[in-house]
């Protein structure tokens, strides 16, 4: 099973800083009992302010090539958004991501390009003060 992100907590506190309730860590997001999709029990978790629910995956994009954490972010973030979908429909999927990776990622052409194209929501946080610096939806 993989390693949580090393972001996961400090996603984790800017989201109650932020007034969010965590509900379940790791979020537990199962198809049926053989097809379990491992990375779903660690890199997740839920989340509820008000009536919104949410689920966040955090990515770090610390590997040695940008465009490979983003082919893989970006294809774990399609498989987990299709099976939230089917088993909790109304939980808005978001993709937690340091302010570095929006900066250097997502603000240029490929990644717009991405973001528009998956409609894929953002949290956009400082791993230094901890804090949701930006909701990108």
């Amino acid at each position: 099973m993989p390693a949580r992100d090393i972001y996961h907590d400090t996603v984790k506190n800017a989201l109650i800083k932020d007034g969010w309730t965590i509900t379940q860590d790791p979020f537990q997001l199962q198809w049926n009992r053989k097809d379990k999709v491992a990375d779903l029990s660690e890199r997740l978790l839920a989340a509820r302010n008000g009536t919104a629910e949410i689920a966040v995956a955090v990515q770090n994009f610390l590997g040695p090539s940008e465009t490979a954490d983003l082919e893989q972010a970006v294809g774990q973030y399609v498989l987990y958004r299709f099976l939230l979908g089917k088993r909790e429909p109304s939980r808005v999927l978001y993709l937690a991501v340091a302010d570095y990776v929006m900066d250097n990622v997502f603000d240029e052409p490929i990644g717009k390009l991405i973001l528009q194209n998956h409609r894929i929501p953002l949290i956009v946080f400082d791993p230094r003060s901890g804090v949701v610096t930006q909701w990108i939806a």
